[in-house]
């Protein structure tokens, strides 16, 4: 059984920095490139960034490059997501999953309880 185990949200002030990570279980990690979503309240959940299976490549939404940083650990069967900037437009609920890099979409419905980041101006 798949779980996802996303932490290390919080409130934050507009301009400061947050790093939440993702414990994935029930799955071989190192064979899924990793991605973060986020939805906002009143909002379609959106694709935030992802990292390859091997950590080497990168891709991020437009709203985040520049400002955040995705990592894994493979040896850990986490990922992270260093958050710099911080927005009150950052503000919602952020997920991982298991992502298609290419497609910019989760490929199984496999889905954490999320952590909530709170960015106040």
């Amino acid at each position: 059984q798949v779980q996802l185990v996303e932490s290390g949200g919080g409130l934050v002030q507009a301009g400061g920095s947050l790093r939440l990570s993702c414990a994935a279980s029930g799955l071989t990690f190192s064979s899924y490139a990793m991605g973060w979503f986020r939805q906002a309240p009143g909002r379609e959940r959106e694709y935030v960034a992802a990292v390859s299976r091997s950590g080497g490549s990168t891709d991020y939404a437009d709203l985040v490059k520049g400002r955040f940083t995705i990592s894994r650990d493979n040896a850990k069967n986490q990922a992270y997501l260093q958050m710099n900037s911080l927005k009150p437009e950052d503000t919602a609920v952020y997920y991982c999953t298991p992502v298609s890099i290419l497609a910019r979409k989760n490929v199984f419905d496999y889905w954490g309880q999320g952590t909530q980041v709170t960015v106040s101006s």
